[in-house]
């Protein structure tokens, strides 16, 4: 099966950085939150859109 080496090289570093936290996917969210904040780049948080429901048929 042939591998993609950009997908590889991605794969290697998500381990990598989830190994530095053991893996633990509080730790790895908050180490991400804040390099987002250290980034400096504006983020956006989408509140989610309600879905209006759809009268049935009949």
């Amino acid at each position: 099966m042939w591998k993609d080496p950009i997908v590889e090289e991605i794969r290697k570093i998500r381990d990598e950085h989830a190994a530095r936290f053991n893996d633990d996917l509080e730790a790895i969210y908050k180490d991400i939150k804040r390099l987002e904040e250290e980034s400096g780049r504006k983020t956006v948080n989408l509140k989610p859109k309600l879905v209006q429901e759809i009268p049935k048929a009949g």
